[in-house]
Order: structure tokens, then sequence, then C-alpha cells
């Protein structure tokens, strides 16, 4: 399961030098002067007493008039359209995990780089090629190292299984999906509203908006989870599209229990190389090139049958008809 955090967009997308590290001016962590005050009084709105998140959440923000609706609504089918257009998707992306707890303000704790693949409607892949931590300070500038074990997340479905592959412990956890839910769009991915989007199912797990994204090339999500199971992983995400394609620039993640001062963890992600539809990408060469059948013949299996979540009523899901759904 992922690590989850948060993204506060506060300047181009571009890679720019934060305490001798390169990252994007979009994944540095803002100090307490330079973070927006709405979302974090937002954030911190959703806490309890305790810090942890309210067992029945209300919307996280007041209702959207009649035209902020409309307008989310032609954005959503856009994105819709065009996640629906998409066959295969392949890319490449990095990810920074900010923690004030493991690192200095403004220092990533780890840093992962990976791939992300899918084939449509069912079939995914997530896994982590490279993983450094921070290591402490040398000569001015923070010092990342890898960990002997540790490998990060490789996750896969491959139609008709859910497969995750902890290669720190050489086990593998299968979970065997009933028929009725195979030849469905990807679900329980690590990357939400990257593989795949449905209008209406969007609106019914999660509260959305659009907020303000900081260019102009760029449409700006934001969805709060609805669902105790989301909750879990995280308390906000907000996802970064480009204008024109609405294929996926960045992804960030608060963590469940984030506060702005006492937990300030998210995760940043950027997506980097994406091919959609490539050259080369037809579904036979792209299931051989990433679904892998088994796993190491020494390693642990475990198997189960995959239970679904149950969603919650929808609360928000307005104005889009089954007709304009398909």
């Amino acid at each position: 399961m992922l690590s989850t955090s948060v993204l506060l967009l506060t300047g181009e997308l571009s890679a720019q030098q934060n305490g001798g590290a390169t990252v994007p001016s979009y994944a540095r962590q803002a100090n307490a002067a330079q973070q927006p005050a709405a979302p974090n009084a937002r954030i911190a709105s959703q806490q309890t007493s305790t810090g942890t998140p309210q067992q029945e959440p209300q919307p996280p923000f007041a209702p959207l008039t009649a035209a902020q609706q409309n307008q989310l609504n032609q954005l959503l089918l856009a994105w819709q359209q065009q996640s629906r257009a998409t066959t295969t998707l392949d890319s490449k992306f990095q990810r920074w995990h900010f923690d004030n707890q493991a690192a200095p303000a403004g220092v990533h704790a780890t840093r992962a780089d990976g791939v992300i693949k899918y084939a449509s409607p069912d079939k995914g892949l997530f896994r982590v090629d490279s993983l450094v931590y921070y290591r402490g300070m040398e000569a001015g500038k923070p010092k990342f190292e890898p960990q002997e074990g540790m490998y990060g997340e490789h996750w896969v479905c491959n139609g008709k299984q859910l497969i995750e592959f902890d290669r720190s412990e050489k086990q593998c956890k299968i979970q065997d999906l009933p028929p009725e839910m195979q030849g469905q769009h990807i679900f329980n991915s690590p990357l939400p509203f990257v593989f795949n989007l449905d209008a209406v199912e969007i609106q019914k797990r999660y509260w959305v908006r659009q907020v303000a994204a900081p260019m102009e090339s760029l449409v700006l999500i934001e969805a709060w989870p609805k669902r105790q199971e989301d909750r879990a992983q995280y308390k906000m995400v907000q996802i970064a599209l480009d204008k024109e394609s609405f294929l996926p620039k960045a992804l960030i993640m608060y963590a469940p229990n984030f506060h702005p001062v006492n937990a300030a963890k998210w995760d940043q992600y950027e997506f980097v190389d994406m091919k959609r539809n490539g050259m080369g990408n037809a579904i036979s060469n792209f299931m051989q090139n990433f679904i892998s059948d088994r796993p190491p013949s020494d390693w642990t299996v475990h198997r189960e049958k995959f239970s679904p979540v149950v969603d919650p009523p929808p609360q928000s899901a307005q104005g889009i008809s089954q007709s304009e759904r398909r």
C-alpha cells in the first residue's frame, strides 16, 4: 500500500534546486508563510482533537454553485472521454515523499523512480525501480542513499487477479477477482485517477471540485475521499492535468493524518515520458512486456478472494446523465 501525502502547487512545472536536491518547484515543501491558508484550514478542520480522521466526515467545502457544478461536470466528461480513448498508457514517474519528522523542512525523506503501465480496460502495473532515503546533510547538501532490502511497491492487475509483490520479504499476495468483476476498469489502483476515469463514479466516491491551477496550461482537480478505505490511505488528492490532452502531469496525496505543522507528510508524483496509445504498444506486445504471470519460485504466495468495497450513497454526482456518462 502506498504511503500517502500532499500537493502544494506553488510554482512552475520545471526542475529547480532545493537544498541541493533537484525537484520540480511544485514538489517543494512550502514554509508556513508560503502555504495557502485556505487549504490548510480545510485540512485542519477535518481533524479531530486526537488528530485522526472523523468516522463520519462531512463535505470539506461548501456546496458548489450550479455554475460551478456544471463547469465541473463538463471538465469530468472531457477527462472521461480522453480516458476511454486510451488503449495503452506507458509512463515513468518520480515520487518525492516529504515528512517533517524524517527530514528537514524543504527536503524530501525519500525519492522513488519507477514506471506505470495500463492496458484498457483492466490491466495495469505500478512498480518502483529505485528508492533512496535521506541520510543527513553533507557539505551543506542533503545526502540520499538506498537502504538494503527496501525496494518499494510493485503492483499488477492482469484482468483476473490483483497481485502485490513484496520484494523485501519475497512474498506475493494474489487476489482472485470474481467473474463479474473481470473485464472492468481497474479499481483499487495505487494511483487514483491515473488509469481511467468515470465522471459519475468519481463523484460518488469523492467530494470533487476544480481549484485554481498554477499554470494556464493545467487543470487542477481536488478530491476528498468519502469511503473509509480511501480515507485510511489519504486525506485529499490533487491531480494536475494537461489542459489540452487531459493526461496527468502530477499527482499529490496528503497523508491521512496530515497537519501543516504537526504532521506535514505528503507524496508528490511527476509523470514523465508518457506514451498514450504509442507505437509498439499493441496489446499483445504490451502485455508480454509487463505482466508477470508468477513470482519467483522461492517466494511465498498468499491467495485470497477479492472483497469489493461498498460505495457510499451518491452525495454530489449531479447533472451528469447516464447517456453523457456512456
